[in-house]
């Protein structure tokens, strides 16, 4: 276990940040701080979605954050995110998370020693703004990956087979990403600030909004674009029995009478006559053409 520990600036508020805990250490953290048990084995879930409790006058919250990584085969909320749990009260502010976060860096860095956070609920906001943060541009990216695999659907004669595999993966993606910014909103919708704070809370839940019409706009796209996909290889599929189908129509009659003077029964006048086989390759010509011809008005040709 990683444990890092600070002041906010002009306050005696104490952010503990703990990186990987055993149930154990994080224990030991409950009773120091007085922490619920029940929300305390919530911390410890690395599939738990976002959530908001309050216990004791200590607020609890769950946010995930998103992980940058070039696998485009992310199917889980643990394999595209990584939890963060945060404790918080007036005077003390504690964040878990599995694995290191270069965001907690940032917020000391950009808010702790300019003294630009000076409470505990200010912190929370903080937190939540930069989870909020990391799903910005990805968003961009997953929208760049739609226009890119339309203009394959539109543009290229020959479609590859693969590509349902990676319209599948975008619209996962992006439909969990949505997934867990609709749950982040019960956080930001409870989180209490005092008037000092509310800006920074307004910006979080502006981000917020922002983003969920992004990767509603992008999950809508993705889904039309799959059945768009869809429609062209049915059409495809439709474009060859059409034409096997009219093949088949086509050689149909002149199988017929072909198996009819293939029979070869011994009393078949046309066998002997001198006119019988020109007139039947005339007569499959002629259906031929009638066929052709009942095509054309039917437009099928």
């Amino acid at each position: 276990m990683a444990v890092e520990t600070c002041k906010l600036t002009d306050t005696e508020i104490v952010w503990t940040d703990i990186t990987n805990p055993t149930q154990e250490e994080l224990e030991e953290v409950s009773k120091m701080y007085d922490l619920n048990p029940y929300t305390l084995m919530d911390s410890l879930d690395p599939d738990h979605l976002p959530k908001y409790e309050e216990h004791n006058n200590t607020h609890f919250f769950i946010v995930r954050i998103l992980q940058h990584s070039k696998d485009e085969h992310e199917q889980t909320v643990r394999e595209l995110s990584s939890k963060i749990a945060v404790f918080y009260n007036d005077n003390f502010i504690i964040t878990i998370h599995r694995s290191a976060q270069p965001i907690m860096e940032q917020i000391k860095e950009h808010c702790i020693k300019l003294g630009k956070v000076k409470s505990a609920a200010g912190m929370a906001v903080r937190v939540i703004w930069e989870t909020l943060h990391s799903y910005d541009a990805p968003a961009f990216e997953l929208s760049d990956e739609v226009d890119f695999y339309e203009s394959k659907v539109f543009l290229k004669k020959n479609i590859p087979a693969d590509m349902i595999e990676g319209i599948y993966y975008l619209k996962r993606k992006s439909g969990l990403c949505k997934k867990l910014l609709l749950l982040t909103n019960e956080v930001l919708n409870s989180v209490r600030v005092d008037d000092k704070d509310k800006p920074a809370l307004q910006d979080a839940r502006d981000l917020h909004v922002k983003l969920v019409t992004l990767y509603d706009q992008v999950h809508e796209d993705t889904n039309n674009l799959l059945n768009i996909y869809l429609s062209l290889s049915a059409r495809k599929t439709n474009d060859v029995m059409k034409i096997l189908t009219i093949f088949s129509v086509f050689f149909m009659p002149l199988t017929f009478i072909a198996g009819i003077y293939g029979m070869n029964f011994k009393f078949m006048p046309e066998l002997t006559a001198e006119w019988g086989y020109p007139l039947t390759l005339l007569s499959m010509g002629i259906i031929v053409v009638v066929i052709f011809i009942w095509f054309r008005r039917k437009h099928w040709l």
